[in-house]
């Protein structure tokens, strides 16, 4: 039976909106200064208003983490609606990363429209960054109000704590690879655990926990969101280069003009350095790449291989999600989607 996530989707969405507006509307019962604004930028970000702050008629998108996170307490027992507070703060540590993140890159776009800070500068980016995440905090105390005693809400405060760590960790590792001129594939891989990896592993890790399982059994689901994440990032490391730009949205080989240290151009600097060679490591020392060298690029990948070794990877990884989720009890509807939502994650390539 295929499981309709339409119905999580929604109550994830409404459960958003909730968050948002009950802030707004007690901030607006407490002071005279109009700071409705500050929350309308949080909107826009979100999808919910365009760029004048008029309403837009949106599905919400994905919502990848939330989604996961109420499967996996459906899975183990629970009732899947109890843990949607905790949803909506996992959704919320997303997009105040996502924030920070553009202003941190420089991006003025994403999802084909302008950026928070491109629109209203820096520093109203960074604060409304940080509204989102103290958002993400205030919702986690609403799951008192679905049940959960204090001790699970704590365990629950941890896990995304800690999460959170890892996520600025590796956008710290992140950010100064920019600035090396070698990064290796150890360290590259601490990195995506921490900025890519972590919150997938978090958000199904809280929802075992308040689905009542028991701490091997919420392991199991942590360990699922773990290789997922690395799964993940490594298949999007490979469509930055190699992706059809109509499916990927991204111009063809973004990641090469970017000189983006990925899994794929990280492995094939150290081919050449283990054989004296240095083509592809001169290539990234110029201050700039652009179209005209993007062949060259992929000529020195094709050298050694590079897609294969990462198409490699990435499908050792995925093996071990299934094994982690194979571990994780009897079969569920709500198990065959989370199973089913990984392969939409990683299918795209192999």
């Amino acid at each position: 039976m295929t499981l309709d996530l339409a119905p999580y989707l929604s109550a994830v969405e409404a459960e958003l909106r909730d968050i948002v507006d009950a802030a707004s509307d007690a901030h607006m019962d407490e002071c005279h200064a109009p700071i409705s604004p500050l929350y309308d930028m949080i909107r826009y970000h979100m999808g919910w208003l365009d760029a004048d702050f008029y309403p837009l008629i949106t599905d919400g998108g994905k919502r990848l983490r939330p989604v996961m996170c109420l499967l996996a307490c459906e899975a183990v027992g629970g009732d899947w609606r109890s843990a949607l507070p905790a949803a909506a703060a996992i959704e919320l540590i997303h997009n105040f990363s996502l924030i920070h993140d553009d202003i941190e890159d420089q991006s003025e776009t994403r999802r084909h429209r302008r950026t928070v800070w491109a629109l209203w500068g820096v520093a109203q980016g960074i604060n409304t960054g940080d509204t989102v995440w103290i958002l993400s905090r205030l919702a986690i105390h609403r799951l008192h109000q679905t049940g959960h005693d204090a001790e699970t809400v704590l365990r629950v405060m941890q896990r995304l704590d800690k999460a959170c760590l890892a996520l600025c960790t590796g956008q710290y590792l992140d950010l100064g690879f920019e600035q090396e001129e070698t990064v290796s594939l150890p360290a590259y891989l601490q990195m995506i655990a921490g900025k890519t990896a972590a919150l997938l592993s978090a958000s199904l890790a809280v929802g075992a926990i308040l689905g009542g399982a028991d701490e091997s059994l919420v392991q199991c689901y942590a360990s699922f969101g773990h290789k997922l994440g690395l799964t993940f990032q490594i298949v999007d490391d490979i469509l930055g280069i190699w992706g059809d730009p109509a499916v990927t949205g991204k111009s063809a080989a973004s990641d090469i003009l970017t000189k983006k240290k990925t899994m794929p151009i990280l492995y094939a600097l150290g081919w050449e350095a283990e054989r004296g060679h240095d083509d592809l490591a001169r290539l990234y020392a110029q201050p700039s790449l652009t179209d005209e060298h993007v062949p060259s690029v992929l000529a020195l990948l094709r050298r050694c291989s590079a897609h294969e070794y990462a198409q490699q990877q990435a499908r050792a990884y995925y093996g071990q999600t299934a094994q982690h989720l194979q571990s994780a009890g009897p079969d569920h509807p709500a198990r065959d989607a989370l199973q089913a939502l990984a392969e939409s994650l990683v299918g795209r390539t192999f």
